[in-house]
């Protein structure tokens, strides 16, 4: 039955095909922005189209297909623990795929942490602000989302549900939300029964209190004004438990914000884009489905 399901799906996806990188935008870097991770010199090549050492916000930007366009754009931060970046199965692919699928993707490449919260949070939110004003696009744009994988899922959470603004950025940067977010199994929680910790300690440190890990958790920070959101994950995650999404589609619903979650049975931790993932097509046709049905 599911392997039918599967053809189906594979048989339903509206587009298969990939468009190509059209923009490269510089945001800032640590001289520029407000806060600095302290690391320089180059990216770090880590194989498999992932790097670490980054300290210059770059957007990478793939149109979407003129003949296919939706209205919607998404920015996307990649996963990696927030100690690399996973810019590939967790950026590039999803951007060319989404792009000829008709959405407008940037993905995302933030400096990492090094301790410092604020800084991959102003990437992300001076990633929305740059969408939204300077875009050579902009005027097409009817609905900008953020999307997240692992712990750039807590980045997008966190940057959709306003931790910057909670934490005392008063700017008008800080103020900003996206229309929607959609997070592959995202780290949320900073619970320490539940929480992964590696993305926490590189995010805050391993001497951080509960006071200051639960400034930062998304779960605890949203309000009525987090936009509609919709979570991908897989049900044997031993990585990041299951329970973070749980807890955050729960958050969510108790404020009355639209959330959707598609639990998986299996596939584990960090598939991204592979082929190799056994529900890649259920995914696929689930995600569109939902960008489709809160279409403007």
């Amino acid at each position: 039955m599911l392997n039918r399901f599967i053809l189906a799906a594979l048989a339903s996806l509206c587009v298969m095909t990939t468009q190509a990188q059209d923009l490269t935008i510089k945001l800032w870097d640590n001289t520029t922005a407000p806060h600095s991770n302290g690391l320089s010199g180059a990216d770090k090549d880590e194989g498999e189209e992932r790097v670490s050492n980054s300290n210059v916000a770059e957007l990478f930007i793939y149109e979407a297909d003129p003949a296919k366009a939706t209205g919607q754009a998404v920015v996307i931060c990649p996963g990696g623990g927030y100690r690399l970046l996973a810019m590939g199965h967790e950026g590039h692919q999803y951007a060319e795929w989404m792009a000829a699928n008709g959405i407008t993707t940037a993905v995302l490449k933030y400096r990492l942490p090094n301790f410092t919260p604020q800084v991959p949070m102003e990437d992300a939110a001076e990633a929305l602000r740059y969408m939204r004003e300077e875009y050579r696009g902009k005027a097409s744009i009817k609905q900008l989302g953020i999307m997240g994988f692992s712990a750039g899922g807590h980045l997008a959470a966190s940057t959709a549900v306003g931790c910057l603004k909670a934490n005392g950025d008063t700017s008008a940067r800080a103020a900003l939300r996206p229309d929607f977010a959609v997070l592959f199994y995202p780290v949320i929680t900073g619970h320490p029964l539940q929480t992964h910790k590696g993305s926490y300690d590189y995010l805050l440190g391993r001497n951080r209190t509960q006071e200051l890990t639960d400034k930062w958790s998304p779960e605890l920070v949203a309000g009525k004004d987090a936009p509609q959101t919709l979570m991908i994950l897989s049900s044997d995650d031993a990585t990041v438990p299951p329970i973070n999404s749980t807890k955050f589609y729960n958050a969510l619903k108790e404020l009355g914000v639209p959330a959707s979650i598609n639990i998986l049975p299996s596939g584990g931790h960090g598939w991204g884009f592979r082929d190799s993932f056994k529900y890649k097509a259920i995914w696929q046709e689930t995600m569109l489905q939902w960008l489709e049905s809160i279409r403007k």
